[in-house]
C-alpha cells in the first residue's frame, strides 16, 4: 500500500452529504472555531452559511499546486480540526477499491486480508 497521494478522490466523493460530525465535534466547532460551526445546520455538515443548502463540495477541500504541476494534490484547510469521518478513512480495503483509492498497489489487490491488516497497522498511528 502506497502512501496518500493527496488524489482527493475521498474528499470529493464524501462531502456532498456523505459526512457526519458527532454532536461534540460540533460543539467544540462552536465553541472554538465558528468558521467551521458556520457550516453546520441541524447538525448536518457542509451546508451554505447563508441558505443552510448542503454544499456539494466540502468548503475545505483545496487545489494545492505541486512543484512541477504534474498531478492535483488536494488538502484540508481544517485537517487538525476535521470530523472524525475524515480522520478514519479508509476503514475497509472494499471501501478503498470502491473509491478508486490510488494507495492501493496491485498486490493489495492479490492478497485483500493482508492488504486489511497493513491498513489496520496504518490506523493505530495517526
Amino acid at each position: 500500500m502506497r502512501e496518500c497521494n493527496q488524489c482527493g478522490k475521498c474528499c470529493i466523493k464524501y462531502a456532498d452529504g456523505g459526512l457526519s460530525a458527532t454532536s461534540e465535534e460540533i460543539a467544540w466547532w462552536e465553541a472554538t472555531r465558528p468558521d467551521i460551526a458556520r457550516y453546520v445546520h441541524n447538525g448536518q455538515i457542509w451546508c451554505e452559511p447563508d441558505t443552510h443548502a448542503p454544499l456539494t463540495y466540502c468548503p475545505w477541500l483545496s487545489i494545492e499546486a505541486t512543484k512541477d504541476n504534474a498531478a492535483t494534490r488536494y488538502g484540508c484547510s481544517i485537517y487538525r480540526d476535521r470530523p472524525e469521518d475524515c480522520r478514519q478513512y479508509p476503514t475497509s480495503i472494499g471501501e478503498m477499491v470502491v473509491d478508486e483509492c490510488e494507495m492501493l498497489e496491485v498486490r493489495d489487490f492479490r492478497d485483500t486480508d493482508l492488504a486489511q491488516k497493513r491498513l489496520d497497522g496504518l490506523k493505530r498511528f495517526p
